[in-house]
């Protein structure tokens, strides 16, 4: 109980922490900060909900029983990849004086990692159904 209290008690110390920081800044920071919190509810409510619900809808339409956990891992996997890939693919923060900065070929390497997990959810999928394991085929 006693460290229950101790994390709580550092938790809410370190959240007092943030908050007087971020009450210190300028008004435009907070407005900032406001807006892009706002957008992240927004695109998560109004983009990234439907478009996983409406390919989970098309998974459960075309997908046969055995091979849809494997492909929802795989979905996982690619769209957090691809949400976390998405500022340095559409190369923001790109700058010109400094070349060193997002200085790769950043869409071939989610290309491979795309491959990679495809090639992965595939090999799950053939060693299923080998092993006659649960949604393999029945001869």
């Amino acid at each position: 109980m006693r460290i229950r209290i101790l994390l709580g008690g550092l938790g809410l110390a370190v959240a007092a922490y943030g908050a007087w920081l971020l009450l210190g800044d300028d008004l435009a920071d907070l407005v900032t900060i406001a807006v892009w919190l706002a957008a992240g509810v927004v695109l998560h409510d109004f983009v990234l909900v439907p478009l996983t619900l409406g390919v989970s809808w098309l998974g459960l339409r075309v997908l046969p029983g055995g091979s849809r956990a494997a492909a929802s891992a795989g979905l996982v996997v690619l769209g957090t990849l691809t949400v976390l890939a998405v500022p340095v693919l559409g190369r923001w923060g790109a700058n010109t004086d400094n070349t060193t900065i997002l200085d790769r070929h950043y869409g071939l390497g989610w290309l491979a990692v795309a491959g990679l997990t495809i090639m992965g959810v595939l090999l799950v999928l053939v060693a299923k159904r080998r092993s006659g394991g649960p949604g393999a085929r029945r001869r």
